[in-house]
């Protein structure tokens, strides 16, 4: 178990990839704390794969809007005293609201900001001390290849995402010499229920884009993460690895 004895903070963890991004710690060995605006309905599959793991793991739902300073920021700070250490940081939490630019409101640019670039910042602002002091840790930001080559009607998400990749590279010069290390995880078409609501004829566009020919898997993805946070990648930092089957090549 790679991961046994850690502790993991997962935003956006209930469902899609952020829930296989913490049944996949679990089976490793970590405790996780999930924080999300509702639980997981996936909850006691959860506590089964931290019960079956030997690991004396647990899983934890904490619930905050992470786009609220306030409250993600007291809910983050419970969790580092409850835990009495975290060295894993999962920013994961995201959202869409597509359209092209010329009909995008304000609102809907704001919105996918706030949650999927300004969230990021400000957990990392209070993980990154904390694992500076602890002299360990690896940060994970959710990116997509959207942010690496943009799409059309995605403006605002493309911005989000491009925005998490500049935060990644800048994070890990800043804390590295304190091996902490920050790395981000750029998806492709991945088939989730975010994906599933597109439009038959944009899911088609994707694929024909996709050298291996099909979209990834939630699993498929977390398994990279894993990868990013365990030991086994302790020597890459400042790193952007598509899971994207050939997509953006």
């Amino acid at each position: 178990m790679g991961l046994k004895g850690k502790k993991a903070i997962v935003t956006g963890g209930s469902r899609g990839i952020g829930k296989e991004i913490v049944m996949s710690f679990l089976r490793e060995g970590a405790s996780v704390y999930f924080i999300d605006l509702i639980p997981s309905e996936h909850l006691k599959e959860m506590e089964e794969a931290a019960g079956s793991s030997g690991s004396g793991g647990e899983v934890v739902w904490k619930k905050a809007d992470v786009s609220n300073e306030e409250e993600i920021t007291r809910v983050i700070e419970e969790i580092i005293t409850a835990s009495g250490g975290i060295d894993i940081l999962v920013n994961n939490a995201g959202i869409t609201r597509d359209g092209l630019i010329f009909r995008m409101s304000l609102e809907n640019w704001e919105k996918v900001l706030t949650i999927n670039l300004t969230s990021a910042f400000l957990i990392s602002r209070i993980m990154a001390r904390h694992m500076i002091k602890r002299r360990t840790g690896s940060i994970i930001n959710m990116a997509s290849v959207i942010g690496l080559g943009g799409n059309a009607g995605q403006s605002n998400y493309s911005a989000s995402k491009a925005g998490l990749i500049g935060l990644t590279k800048s994070l890990s010069k800043e804390v590295g010499s304190r091996s902490v290390r920050v790395n981000a995880v750029a998806p492709g078409y991945i088939d989730t229920e975010m994906t599933k609501a597109l439009p038959e004829k944009a899911k088609e566009a994707f694929l024909t884009r996709i050298s291996m020919g099909r979209a990834g898997s939630p699993g498929e993805v977390a398994d990279v993460v894993t990868y990013l946070a365990s030991d086994r990648s302790s020597y890459i930092t400042g790193h952007v690895l598509r899971v994207d089957g050939g997509m953006a090549i």
